[in-house]
């Protein structure tokens, strides 16, 4: 085997056949998720300079592919590929597939990638069902959607707490990106060389620093509808990056979160190809 796929460690195990469906099943995930970010940071990018009439969020973005050509092959393969990522997150979570522990800081990070596969689960359902109505592939209402859903969440008991948890739940997420950026351990699960993964760990610090940053608005603005019960304030990641074009200086400061987001996206496609995945074999 030679050149990039001779450099790819996991072409050459040989684990059970479960273990190698898991593995196929999580790289493919990685590789929709960058392909998202890599759309949503395209979409932030190009509206900063008046390319495109505003940013959108997850799905947003990928409706703005389903124009491109063969519109509705891609995004049935991200969609597909979104399945994948859910389930490696769901085993991630139960089976500690990277070893981080019974400490409180395992424990707290094996929650948020179950939560982190719930959210892709959704978003996969959600293009699946676009899938079925082509016609829908119009300009996605996704500040609608998400005030809609916000509505609901308000309405069930407890829905206020439920909302203001999300909220935080969002702010630690953007906060732990931030951090995450100036981690010294950055990039150890990447099994490539040393000079590769030197600078895709300087495109992963960027885009996990970036989508901290766009992450903080959007925890805010969900944590606030939540305390004022007021689905009218929740946002989207799309909402957020509005708001960053509202501010002074905010075609700049969405440009550089663009190709920020960009960036995170072409570090989750790098982990589809050097990500050393730990599946759990059950043979």
């Amino acid at each position: 085997m030679s050149g990039l796929l001779g450099r790819l460690p996991w072409l050459k195990k040989t684990p059970s056949k479960p273990a190698v469906a898991l593995e196929w099943a999580a790289r493919a995930g990685y590789a929709s998720r960058g392909f998202v970010y890599l759309s949503i940071g395209g979409l932030a990018a190009s509206a900063a300079v008046e390319l495109a009439r505003t940013p959108a969020g997850a799905k947003g973005a990928i409706v703005a592919l389903a124009h491109w050509p063969l519109g509705f092959v891609w995004v049935t393969l991200i969609a597909v590929g979104l399945i994948g990522f859910a389930i490696w997150r769901g085993l991630q979570s139960v089976f500690d597939a990277d070893h981080q522990g019974k400490t409180a800081k395992g424990i707290a990070s094996r929650i948020g990638q179950a939560i982190s596969g719930i959210v892709y689960g959704a978003l996969a359902w959600s293009l699946l069902e676009l899938l079925d109505e082509l016609e829908d592939f119009g300009e996605a209402d996704e500040a609608q959607t998400a005030r809609e859903s916000a509505a609901d969440l308000l309405s069930l008991p407890f829905g206020q707490w439920v909302l203001l948890v999300v909220g935080l739940f969002v702010l630690g997420v953007g906060i732990g990106g931030v951090v995450q950026a100036f981690r010294t351990d950055f990039g150890k699960r990447l099994g490539c060389r040393a000079g590769v993964k030197r600078w895709a760990c300087w495109v992963g610090r960027i885009g996990y620093g970036m989508r901290g940053l766009a992450f903080l608005p959007l925890g805010f603005t969900l944590a606030r509808a939540g305390l004022d019960q007021r689905a009218a304030e929740a946002r989207n990641l799309g909402g957020a990056l509005q708001t960053l074009e509202a501010q002074p200086f905010g075609s700049a400061v969405l440009f550089v979160t663009g190709l920020g987001l960009a960036a995170f996206g072409l570090y989750a496609v790098l982990e589809a190809l050097w990500r050393r995945i730990d599946a759990p074999d059950p043979v």
